[in-house]
């Protein structure tokens, strides 16, 4: 943006911002960057309750998909388990089915919300809103954040 002035006294052309200009721009992008911050923000979290509900929906397919290979007698499971993984490493882990490997996860994801590996888990027996681990199997798992999500629900719930 320029400014072309003429001075009256001899004639020159003068090209540049005036003070007033140059701080009316800077206003002006003041208020534009500060509404972007909330919006970035907003979109980050989003993205982060995205990863932890496809995290959870892995590992419950991963959990269904080896109860459903033992419901089928590919392998033996303790017989108070119900036929549900004893941890989640054992989905890592696999089991061995006529001398090859079934894996049912690559690896334990990362729990966006908290940043590690370490993820509430339930066992069949427990109470569905139990927060502490019987430990006799895994029949559900949820994130151990205290937060909040975007339309309200605790993360802990999902």
């Amino acid at each position: 943006m320029q400014l072309i002035l003429h001075n009256r006294d001899n004639g020159r052309r003068e090209a540049g911002l005036t003070l007033i200009e140059l701080i009316v721009t800077v206003a002006i992008l003041s208020i534009l960057a500060s509404a972007a911050v909330p919006i970035a923000r907003f979109q980050v979290k989003r993205q982060k309750e995205r990863m932890l509900r496809y995290e959870l929906w892995q590992m419950r397919a991963a959990i269904d998909a080896y109860k459903d290979a033992a419901d089928k007698h590919a392998f033996q499971t303790k017989v108070d388990s119900q036929n549900y993984p004893p941890d989640l490493q054992k989905l890592v882990d696999g089991e061995d089915v006529q001398g090859k490997k079934l894996r049912f996860l690559r690896h334990i994801p990362i729990d966006p919300m908290t940043g590690n590996d370490d993820w509430g888990l339930r066992a069949m027996q427990d109470d569905p809103t139990s927060d502490s681990w019987g430990g006799q199997n895994v029949f559900d798992v949820y994130s151990k954040s205290d937060g909040t999500a975007l339309d309200g629900t605790k993360y802990s719930d999902w």
